[in-house]
């Protein structure tokens, strides 16, 4: 009965893998402290180019957890979702 399952094969398996890759950034300059204790650093963040050329110059605001300075590499494995900035 092991003959009769089929086991599915994707062509994309390589792109799908790479879709999931975590895109480098450069922090570029520190916006200040954000959460009820401050433990939260709101960052502005250029991507890098050697990842992705389509979003080479792209620049988003994140929070990041943990000491982060100016000149920084980030991984983030979500690129579309923007930070609300500080008031």
């Amino acid at each position: 009965l092991a003959q009769d399952r089929v086991t599915p094969t994707f062509a994309t398996t390589s792109v799908m893998a790479d879709a999931g890759a975590p895109k480098l950034a450069v922090v570029k300059q520190i916006l200040g402290r954000t959460g009820s204790r401050g433990g939260v650093i709101q960052v502005k963040v250029e991507f890098t180019s050697e990842d992705n050329p389509e979003l080479k110059g792209r620049s988003l605001v994140r929070n990041v957890k943990g000491p982060v300075r100016q000149g920084d590499i980030l991984a983030l494995l979500e690129t579309e979702r923007e930070a609300r900035r500080l008031r």
